[in-house]
């Protein structure tokens, strides 16, 4: 069965959710069967952040609010991230663009490795306070993750993936997406936001016996169990 996840790597709430619903797969029967696909979305793809710039006056400016409610807004995400295990750090947090960091992603699912280039970078932006903008940053995070430094290298002096993080954000638009994370079961269910583990174990398990095939025996007349075409009766 396959999830899709919709989400950014500038996005608190998508953290959260990939923490959520790993929580939910951990009690989930038939987890080894489930395969989490990664798809692009930026939250502003024209961001062109100042070097230097606070994020608190960037997210009041944004939001049209003062500096000290993105504080105290930034607190109460930072509570709410410690209660599933993440340690965010908005004072050290560098304002980014994140499409660098998505074609990373990209690259990595080439090479088998992208549900751990995805919380390489999401740990890397908000708990670590690395520049993701900077491309000798992501060149060491590539390192990290075991990707070709040549490969890396010559992603970051193109344009390669573009048009991948372009299509899943086409594919979004087309499904509906207004706001990440966004998940899709089984191309039946979607979930949009970061919501309690709870939920995902539920949508994991009404999917699952949605989407799998059934294996009920026919019973002969001697009581004995038959294949579903007959056989063995």
């Amino acid at each position: 069965m396959k999830i899709e996840i919709w989400s950014d790597i500038l996005c608190p709430f998508c953290y959260i959710g990939k923490r959520r619903l790993e929580k939910a797969l951990a009690g989930f029967a038939h987890a080894a069967d489930v395969q989490v696909e990664w798809r692009s979305f930026e939250l502003d793809p024209n961001a062109a952040p100042t070097p230097g710039e606070n994020q608190y006056a960037r997210l009041a400016q944004k939001y049209g609010n003062t500096e000290e409610w993105a504080r105290q807004m930034s607190a109460n995400m930072t509570q709410m991230a410690a209660e599933e295990g993440l340690a965010f750090d908005f004072d050290s947090l560098v304002p980014a663009n994140s499409l660098n960091a998505h074609r990373l992603i990209h690259l990595a699912t080439r090479h088998g490795r992208q549900d751990t280039a995805k919380e390489r970078l999401f740990k890397a932006y908000l708990e670590e306070g690395l520049d993701i903008n900077d491309n000798a940053v992501l060149s060491r995070l590539g390192a990290e993750l075991a990707l070709p430094g040549p490969e890396v290298a010559a992603m970051l002096a193109s344009r390669e993936f573009e048009q991948q993080v372009r299509h899943d954000e086409y594919e979004a638009s087309q499904i509906g997406v207004r706001g990440v994370p966004y998940f899709v079961f089984a191309d039946k269910y979607a979930v949009s936001g970061a919501q309690p583990t709870e939920l995902f174990a539920e949508v994991l398990e009404k999917a699952w016996s949605e989407t799998q095939p059934r294996h009920e025996a026919i019973v002969g007349a001697d009581g004995a169990a038959c294949g579903l075409d007959g056989s063995n009766c």
